[in-house]
This record gives C-alpha cells, structure tokens and sequence, in this order.
C-alpha cells in the first residue's frame, strides 16, 4: 500500500474509532489542532487552484473531513459530559473567544452559525446546483464545437480527445459538487444540534453529579459548549468557504490573486473617482477628515501609478510583437508540417465562408459530421478527417473537393439561391438560371427563394446550397473510400473485432493473411459499394478459405458470397421482380480462357476486337434496362464474376455485375437480354 493509501485509511479508521472510544484530552487537542489545520489547507488551496478540475476530488474530501469533524464533535461532548475537562483547545475557545463571559460567548457562536447557514451554505449549495444544470445543458454544443474546431484542423484528434475528457470531468464534478454542499449544510446543522445537547446536558449533570449551582452548572458548561462549538463550527466555516470559492470560481488558468487584484484595481478612472468620493467626504461632513483624506489621496495616488503602468504595458506589448514579427521572419521555416497531406479536404471560396460559419447560421460542418456518420453505418468503415478551408484563389461561389491533396471534382452554387430539378414529370417548366447538378451531372435551374414554394408545388426536386455541397462531398467519398482505407484503419478494425472475437483473429492474422491482404480485400468490397459493417461474417469467411488461396481478388469473391443476404438485400428489392442482363456462356468460356496466372496475381488476355463486340453488345443490354429506370446489373457466373467486373470497370463506372451465388434463392429475377460476343 503506498504512505498516500495508508495515511487516508488512518484518517478514515480514526474518525470511526473516535465515535466509539474515549480519547483522552491530550489526544483530542491534537486532533483539533490538526483538523483546524486541514480546513485551512482545503480553504487556500481552493482559493489558489486555477482551475476547479485541479480539485476533482473536492466532493470526496468534503466528506471525509465532515465525517472526521463530526467524530471530534462526539468525543469532545463525551468529555464535557464525563469530565467536564475536554481539552486546553476546547476551553481556550470557550474562554478566549467570549472573554470568559457566556452572553458574549454565545452571541459570536450564534452569528457564526447564522454566517455559515444564511450566506455561506445556502449561496454555495445554490450556485453548484445552477452550475450542475448549466454544465451538463452546454456539453452537447461543447462537444459539437469540438467536433467543429476538428473538421477545419484547428485542433489534432489527441487535443480533441483532451477537451471531451475535461468536459466530461467538469461535468462529474460539478454534478458531485450539488450533492457535496448537502454534506457541509447537515454538518453545519449537526453542529447545532450537539451543541445545545452539551449545554443542556452539561448543565444537568453538574447539578447532579458536580455538586454545582444551576447557574454555576450553566456558565461552566455554557462555557465549553459555546468552546467546543467554535472549535467544530470555525473548520466548517472554512470548507464551507472553501466550498464557495470553487463553485464560483471561472475556469481559468491564470492566477486567481493576481486576477482579483487586477479586476479591482486595474482601472485608473474608477480609483480617481473613488479616491475623488472619499476625499470630499472628508472635508465636506463631520467624518474623521484625517482619515478620509489619507484613505482618498492614497487611492488617486493608486489611479496615477496604475495608470503609468499600463501605457508602459502597452509600450511594451508593442515591442514585443514586432520583435516577434521579426523573430518569425528571421527564423527557419518549419516545413515538417507542410508535408502532411489531407485525406480529404473541401475548398471553398469567400461567397460560401457564411454556410461554413456557425455565428452566421451556417450547418455545413454538422453536414460534414452527419457525412461522417452516414458513412460509417452505411458501408462500415471510418472517414478520415475532413479539412474545410477557405480559398481567396477560387471564385466566390466555387468550391473544390481533393483527394489525397489533389483535385478531383469541383462545383459551383449561387448564395441565397435554390437549385430545382425536374423528376421527369413536371409540366410546366419555371423560369431559372440553367446548370447541372455537381454530383449526378443532371439538368437543373437556379431559383429564388421566392420561386420555392411555386417550384416545389410543380413538383420539383428543390435543395438548398449546403445540402448540394454535402451531396457532392458524399459521393466523391463513396467513389474513393476505396483507397481511403488505410492499414491502421484496418488495425483499428480488427482490434475492434478482437475484443469479441479474440480467438477469430488470432487464427486469421498474422498466421493466415497480413494486414495488408485483409485490407486489399476489404477495398476490393468498398470498390464496389458493398458494406464491410459485418467484418465477423468477413473474417469468419477469410478464415475459412485463406488456408487454400492468399489471392486477394479470389478471397473477395469468397467473402462476397458469405456476404449474399446482404447483396441481395441491396440490389434485389423483397416481393419484386427484378431485370438483369444475363451473360452468354460462350464469353464466359472465353473470357476464363484469356485469364493468365502469374505470382502477382491474374489477368485477362483478351483480343481487343473480341473486347470491343462485348462492350458494345453490354451497351445495348443496359441501355434496355437504363430505358424501363433500371439499374444496370448483370448476373454471371462466379468464378467469371471478378474478371467481367475487371474487364468492364473503365467503359462502364455504375455497372453493378453479380455471381448466380451472391443472389438469394428467394429472390426473383428477369432477363432482358444476353450479352453476347
């Protein structure tokens, strides 16, 4: 056990054995003394914390040393009513305090307890449980706030994970500190009580048993009662002060002395009036003039130093900056920084600022967060960080989205406007700007506000500028998540799976496949849109099949086929029919003819002209499908499966193309043609 254990179980078993065991007066001085010296400990670190969460044990040390005072409080009644002899603390209170005099003795007690009850106690349990509420109702725009300084870079994801941890921490703490004040009030409450039990009782038991008179019984024990409940009560005070100045103290890390003095007195205009006030109180009315005076001349000689101090400050604030400036000048550019590239990074110029900025009304970082999310449950992996930046390079309305710090797409909107497209069945047409949808490349009109509501009753598609951004951002996503999966996601994903399924992944990697295999096979899935949500269905396939092959392109397909329900699910609508184009067995046999094994993997040897009558034969199938609103899917074979894909991937982006063993027997299908050779 370490000294730090040990010396608070001591405390602890102390204050426990004290409510059963006389102690003798000696001890009980030492006990006092000590716990007068721990209130004082309690009160001044609290004054001097710079921040409430460096006392985030505060609720616990309340109750412990209320336990340990209430404890004194029982031995020290135990030897008033026993002895009548509890202590050289206890008496010296009594008699020091009161000046040996039981009316002015218990005039100070009462308006002690009534400070520590109405003012005290009463504000401190008051302002923890506004401060509780107030906590716990601002953690949820906290925490988008952090979530926002994170998408624009402003902050790293360790400093990210730092605020949400203190955030939580204040919220613990003042959350404790609500029910910790009930603590300090009881005590207080406590106190009162025993001390009209000592009176009442010591009172009696020297008419008894001391032989005194009852008023001699009285001032006697008067006396150490009023002794022993200043000796309680000036403890319970401090903590009881204590406990207000943490509750009402602003989190900050500058010094809390230095800041109170500042505040007061930093303002030379108020200390001139104020010394100016005093100093005409003094000459004008019968106060002391002597004093007064002295007290107002002091203070407007307070005014003219703080008031040098301050253009001297300035001076020097101007200094150092542009030394600074200069300093940042001389000094060697860190470049480290300048080689980290973004995964993915949204650029937009000045005209778009306002849908990015919160104080302006903007939501396009909470789209960006929704974006975020929608990823994750939809195809089960996680989306880097996304880096929002404003570019004065690029027209007011033009936005840019990169990959991997290169361009790959970008778009144009206009503020204030709405884009409206037709679904196809809109009569009559509105008056717009016309341009394309970015994400789709649809016809579309610009319109004003107030067009929406006519637009909209027409029966057009209308979308606000933030919801196109979003829209376009989405897609250039969903097309290269692919590559976005990097091998530490794939790490953080079989980590994640390893906490259930410890005894999966141990047989699967490193003894089976690599971090690297896995992660080709789960981009091979995203390639094609397919969700790597269920990876104990994937791995439990991977493991199955990896002590065959360690090709990745054959382990896909392997997996795709565990993974059938949900294809099915995807692109096969319950109770419907669907159209698909089937392939004709005779190019099946071709095209598994012209594959070539190497050590890096297969490959397809195919005579161009042979490849060219089946693309344009592909053409006029989903053209079929295309005409009746369809998606473009084709049904093949499995083991043709991943080299048609291959082979069809640069002439025909949205192809969607199945095995027979991705498809569930219940599903039910039509073709509407056959591609041929």
């Amino acid at each position: 056990m370490k000294k730090a254990d040990f010396g608070v179980a001591i405390y602890l078993l102390a204050a426990v054995i004290f409510f059963i065991i006389p102690i003798p007066s000696i001890l009980l001085d030492v006990m006092l003394a000590i716990n007068i010296s721990l209130a004082m400990i309690i009160l001044f670190n609290a004054l001097f914390a710079k921040e409430v969460l460096d006392m985030s044990f505060f609720p616990t040390l309340l109750l412990f040393t209320t336990i340990f005072r209430i404890s004194l409080n029982v031995s020290s009644t135990r030897l008033i009513l026993s002895t009548g002899e509890p202590g050289n603390v206890v008496e010296t209170f009594g008699g020091f305090v009161g000046g040996g005099n039981l009316v002015i003795g218990a005039i100070v007690f009462i308006v002690l307890i009534l400070i520590q009850f109405i003012v005290i106690n009463k504000g401190s349990e008051r302002v923890s449980e506004v401060t509780a509420r107030f906590t716990l109702d601002a953690m949820p725009g906290k925490q988008m706030a952090i979530d926002a300084d994170l998408n624009t870079g402003a902050i790293t994801e360790k400093e990210a994970r730092e605020r949400r941890t203190k955030i939580q921490q204040e919220s613990n703490f003042f959350g404790s500190m609500d029910g910790a004040t009930k603590y300090v009030k009881g005590d207080a409450t406590a106190g009162l009580i025993i001390t009209f039990i000592n009176l009442i009782g010591g009172t009696i038991m020297g008419v008894m048993n001391g032989g005194l008179s009852a008023m001699e019984a009285l001032q006697k024990y008067g006396i150490l009662t009023i002794g022993d409940g200043l000796v309680s009560q000036v403890p319970s005070l401090l903590i009881s002060l204590a406990t207000g100045i943490l509750v009402t103290k602003a989190s900050s890390e500058a010094d809390f002395g230095s800041m109170l003095v500042k505040q007061l007195f930093g303002i030379p205009k108020v200390l001139y009036i104020v010394g100016a006030t005093i100093t005409f109180l003094g000459i004008a009315t019968p106060l002391n003039p002597v004093l007064f005076c002295a007290l107002g001349i002091a203070f407007l000689a307070a005014g003219r130093k703080i008031q040098k101090d301050v253009k001297v400050e300035e001076i020097e604030e101007e200094t150092n900056a542009d030394e600074t400036a200069a300093e940042e000048i001389r000094r060697p550019e860190n470049v480290v920084s300048l080689l980290q590239v973004d995964p993915i990074e949204l650029e937009f110029g000045y005209g778009i600022i306002p849908l990015a900025d919160v104080n302006q009304g903007g939501d396009l970082l909470d789209r960006v967060v929704m974006i975020r999310r929608q990823i994750a449950l939809e195809l089960g992996t996680v989306v880097p960080i996304i880096r929002l930046r404003d570019n004065i390079q690029l027209n007011p309305n033009q936005y840019i989205i990169k990959i991997k710090g290169i361009q790959v797409t970008e778009g144009e909107i206009l503020f204030d406007h709405y884009m409206a497209m037709n679904p196809g069945y809109v009569e009559e047409e509105i008056t717009g700007i016309p341009t394309f949808e970015p994400s789709f490349h649809l016809p579309a009109i610009w319109i004003t506000e107030g067009q929406r509501e006519r637009a909209e009753s027409l029966g057009y598609t209308v979308v606000d500028p933030p919801s196109i951004i979003a829209t376009h951002l989405t897609e250039v996503i969903r097309s290269h998540i692919a590559e976005l999966l990097t091998r530490q996601d794939v790490s953080n994903l079989i980590s994640n799976i390893k906490e259930n399924n410890p005894a999966l992944v141990d047989e699967l990697t490193p003894k089976l496949l690599s971090i690297g295999e896995i992660q080709k096979v789960l981009q091979n899935l995203l390639q094609e849109g397919i969700s790597i949500r269920d990876l104990l269905t994937i791995f439990e396939n991977l493991a199955d099949h990896a002590v065959t092959t360690r090709d990745t392109d054959v382990l896909t397909e392997y997996v795709r086929q565990g993974l059938k329900r949900a294809i099915s699910s995807k692109y096969f609508p319950a109770n419907e029919t669907t159209s698909v184009v089937t392939l004709d067995p005779k190019v099946e046999q071709e095209i598994m003819g012209s594959v070539k094994q190497t050590e890096q993997g297969a490959y397809l040897t195919l005579d161009p002209e042979k490849t060219k009558n089946i693309m344009e034969s592909l053409k006029q199938e989903v053209a079929k499908l295309e005409n009746i609103g369809k998606n473009p899917i084709v049904i093949t074979s499995p083991i043709v499966r991943m080299y048609f894909k291959k082979l069809t991937e640069d002439y025909f982006k949205d192809l969607i193309v199945v095995s027979y063993n991705e498809v569930e027997s219940n599903v039910e299908l039509q073709s509407v043609g056959m591609v041929t050779a």
